[in-house]
């Protein structure tokens, strides 16, 4: 059984996650939380805004192993997004992630993390409307699609596209 990790701090998109985690759990993967937050409870959001549900985390990122996972998903969130963007634990999944060829799955203000790893450069993809003009100047070209895929990278738009991402990953699972 493949294994999806999903990375993320706290106020997180709660579709982003939940949806996204429950669609992949229903297509037979095995999905894992792993957060940069100092303890393992995080909050979701419903639209950056209203607080959501809280969930709790199977493993901290120091403790994460990059090998144990098929798949990184990076939920949005602009909040949490920006947060990871900034943490250099989360790059180096990311980039390891991104390094080992495997799918890398990055939703609505989550690509800022891959302007801040370098992925995002020659890269075509899509993202929250917000982020195009931060994308194009990481020297990424941007497109408004529901998902977009560039080699291992998968990235949509927002929580309207996440039946569209799920099966992107699936795709690239399978």
């Amino acid at each position: 059984m493949k294994t999806i990790a999903f990375l993320l701090h706290n106020n997180f998109e709660q579709a982003e996650y939940e949806d996204v985690n429950n669609q992949l759990k229903d297509k037979g993967y095995k999905t894992l939380l792993i957060t940069t937050n100092e303890d393992k409870e995080v909050q979701a959001m419903q639209q950056d805004v209203n607080k959501g549900d809280t969930f709790t985390a199977d493993i901290f990122v120091k403790d994460a192993n990059v090998s144990d996972y098929d798949a990184l998903v990076l939920p949005g969130g602009t909040v949490n997004a920006d947060t990871i963007r900034g943490n250099k634990e989360a790059h180096d999944i990311i980039n390891a992630i991104n390094d080992a060829g495997k799918p890398l799955a990055v939703i609505c203000h989550a690509p800022w993390a891959l302007i801040n790893t370098g992925i995002a450069k020659g890269k075509t993809l899509t993202a929250y409307h917000t982020l195009q003009t931060d994308l194009e100047n990481a020297g990424a070209t941007y497109v408004d699609k529901t998902v977009q895929v560039d080699g291992n990278l998968i990235t949509s738009r927002n929580p309207d596209d996440i039946s569209n991402f799920v099966d992107a990953i699936d795709k690239a699972l399978s």
